[in-house]
C-alpha cells in the first residue's frame, strides 16, 4: 500500500457534506449523529483507539491491545488537527484497502510522526489534539474532471507533470466545502499540491484522471477521549494508566 498525504487545512466544524456521514463522540463516550445517510462503520472507538496508539507511543508503554471494534478491510485516513482553530497537525492515509486493526495502528503513527510538512508530534501537544478517522467507500472513475460534487465527494486526480512523470494528489470530502471551492478552484489546488507547476488550462484539465470517492468521518478532542476512556476504561482491556487530564489551549 502506498500512503497519501491528505491536505485538509481546517475542521472548525463538523461536515455533513449532502451525503456524507459524520458522527462525533459526546462527552461521557456516547454517540452524537448529525448525519446518517446508512449503516455506520467508523466509531468512536476507531478514534479511542488512535489516541491509546499516540499516547503509548510517546510515553512508551506497550501497544493497546487489539480493539472490538471490525477488522474489515478499508482504504482510510488518520488525520490529526491541534488547538483551538484546529490547525492541521499530520494527515496520512492509503487508498489500498487495510484491515483496520492494523491500518488504524500504521497511519496514526505515521500522520502523527512522518508527515513531511510538520515535525514529529511530542507529549506536550497530546492535549490540544483532535483525531479525525475517514474511511473511504464508493470509488468511481469518472470521464469528466467536473463529475463531483462538492461537500460529498473526495477526489483522486492523477496526471502527468511537466516532466511527463505522472503525479497523484487527493482532498478528501470536507476540503473543497471547508476552503469555499468550486470544481475548478478544486482541481487547480490539487494540481498545484501534486506538484504541477506550468499555467493550468482548460484543455490541461480535460487530461485529468479523476476518481470520485465518499467517506465516513469521525472526529474526537483529546478531551472526549478522555472522557471516554474513563467511561469504558475496563471494559476495553487498556493497558496503560489513563493520561493526566488537561485542557487544550
Amino acid at each position: 500500500h502506498i500512503a497519501v498525504y491528505c491536505t485538509s487545512i481546517n475542521d472548525s466544524q463538523p461536515s455533513s457534506g449532502g451525503a456524507l456521514s459524520v458522527v462525533r463522540a459526546d462527552a461521557v463516550g456516547f454517540l452524537r449523529v448529525v448525519s446518517v445517510a446508512r449503516k455506520m462503520v467508523v466509531s468512536a472507538e476507531m478514534c479511542c483507539f488512535c489516541f491509546d496508539v499516540l499516547y503509548c507511543h510517546l510515553y512508551g508503554y506497550q501497544p493497546p491491545r487489539t480493539p472490538r471494534f471490525t477488522n474489515d478491510p478499508y482504504p482510510l485516513f488518520v488525520t490529526w488537527k491541534i488547538g483551538r482553530d484546529k490547525r492541521l497537525r499530520g494527515c496520512i492515509g492509503t487508498f489500498s484497502a487495510m484491515n483496520l486493526h492494523s491500518g488504524l495502528r500504521e497511519y496514526t503513527l505515521t500522520s502523527a510522526l512522518k508527515d513531511s510538512r510538520f515535525p514529529p508530534m511530542t507529549r506536550d501537544e497530546l492535549p490540544r489534539l483532535f483525531c479525525s478517522v475517514s474511511l473511504l467507500t464508493n470509488f468511481e472513475d469518472v470521464g469528466d474532471y467536473l463529475d463531483w460534487e462538492v461537500g460529498v465527494h473526495g477526489i483522486r486526480i492523477e496526471f502527468f507533470n511537466e516532466k511527463g512523470s505522472k503525479r497523484t494528489a487527493t482532498y478528501l470530502p470536507e476540503v473543497a466545502k471547508e476552503q469555499g471551492w468550486d470544481h475548478i478552484q478544486t482541481i487547480d489546488s490539487l494540481l498545484r499540491k501534486g506538484g504541477y507547476k506550468a499555467p493550468i488550462t482548460n484543455d490541461f484539465r480535460k487530461t485529468i484522471k479523476l476518481t470520485r470517492y465518499r467517506s465516513e468521518k469521525m472526529t474526537m478532542s483529546y478531551a472526549e477521549y478522555i472522557a471516554h476512556r474513563q467511561h469504558h476504561h475496563y471494559q476495553n482491556g487498556i493497558g496503560h494508566p489513563l493520561p493526566p487530564y488537561n485542557h487544550y489551549s
